[in-house]
């Protein structure tokens, strides 16, 4: 017997709505915001930062190893360029 149901019971159909949502998103008809609008009932701010606290969820990774994998790695790169930008406007 195997642990992951368990695991994965901890993320709510909201979650599990915006993990599947982020692996399906660019295959849609319409445009990515409005999508979020639509089905979430939110702002796109407040579902990016709703995003990054789902991936951040130890269960997301039993949910969609992939997707959350992909979704952390892009988060990094931003983060990086960030940083990355900042310290070069202040060395200019």
């Amino acid at each position: 017997m195997t642990t992951e149901p368990e695991i994965t019971d901890t993320l709510t159909e909201r979650e599990l709505a915006i993990i599947e949502f982020e692996s399906s998103w660019f295959t849609l008809d319409e445009d990515r915001h409005d999508a979020i609008r639509a089905r979430f009932s939110c702002s796109v701010e407040e579902y990016n930062l709703e995003l990054n606290r789902v991936i951040d969820h130890p269960a997301a990774l039993v949910a969609d190893p992939l997707v959350v994998r992909r979704l952390r790695r892009h988060r990094e790169r931003r983060r990086r360029a960030l940083i990355d930008g900042s310290a070069a406007g202040e060395q200019a």
